[in-house]
């Protein structure tokens, strides 16, 4: 079955299923996220990571997406640090706490707010920011990601802020740049192209196949955060134009 032998009536269906099992489901979790406050952080990762390959594998076989990785051997096992990833789609958010050890993301506060989503958000203990206050901002990542690398836990960072359309290159913010700068702990570099098959603010997922590529670290130490982010930049847009080629039949 090739991608236009869907209809739209058939993806709008398929969409639409996956969104009522996805909203039951965060529903229901939160309130185990919530139970879990009392359990180790280990513990309370573990259980969202359950979640998390459920969660794949009803997309796969109600949406038809499936994703492949390339770059696997370039997460350190004795090492962490601090990732950087494209921001297309909700995709990737659940994506990474699945290979990374219990990451902390950097994340604006007002989301803590958002019934069970939230909820759920919280109990991962990510670093919450005042996106309004740069400076508070700057100093909360750098005080509490220094804490959170110090755990031996990746840090989690969207350098663009917000998420873009397939083919578009958002603003590269300072922020993960800096931790790095500071701590000397390298960054990983991510790119996707999620935002082609789970696009930002719609409703209809299409099908295919995700092609994520996990890039080699680049190392922090002696260097200033402007030349992290540019050469974070570099790699992740390079191989965004390479990815964005790419086109496969989704999955059977």
């Amino acid at each position: 079955m090739t991608k236009k032998s869907y209809s739209p009536l058939n993806l709008f269906l398929r969409s639409l299923i996956f969104s009522i099992y996805s909203s039951i489901t965060i529903l229901l979790y939160s309130f185990i996220c919530l139970a879990s406050f009392l359990l180790p952080l280990r513990c309370r990762h573990f259980l969202i990571r359950v979640y998390m390959r459920v969660y794949f594998y009803i997309l796969k076989v109600v949406c038809h997406i499936d994703y492949k990785i390339e770059g696997l051997e370039n997460i350190p096992k004795n090492r962490n640090g601090i990732i950087m990833c494209k921001h297309q789609s909700t995709w990737e958010t659940f994506f990474l706490p699945q290979y990374f050890h219990n990451p902390a993301a950097i994340a604006k506060r007002e989301l803590v707010w958002i019934p069970f989503f939230g909820w759920g958000l919280a109990a991962t203990d990510p670093i919450f920011i005042n996106r309004h206050d740069k400076k508070s901002s700057m100093q909360q990542i750098i005080e509490k990601g220094k804490k959170c690398l110090e755990a031996g836990r990746w840090i989690m960072v969207f350098p663009e802020g917000t998420r873009v359309a397939p083919g578009t290159v958002g603003h590269y913010k300072m922020g993960g740049a800096r931790l790095a700068a500071v701590t000397n702990y390298p960054v990983i570099p991510i790119a996707h192209n999620a935002g082609r098959f789970w696009p930002r603010r719609k409703f209809i997922k299409q099908p295919g196949t995700i092609h994520v590529v996990i890039g080699p670290l680049i190392e922090s130490e002696g260097r200033k955060p402007e030349q992290i982010l540019a050469l974070t930049k570099d790699w992740i847009e390079t191989t965004m134009r390479r990815i964005d080629c790419l086109v496969d039949e989704p999955p059977r």
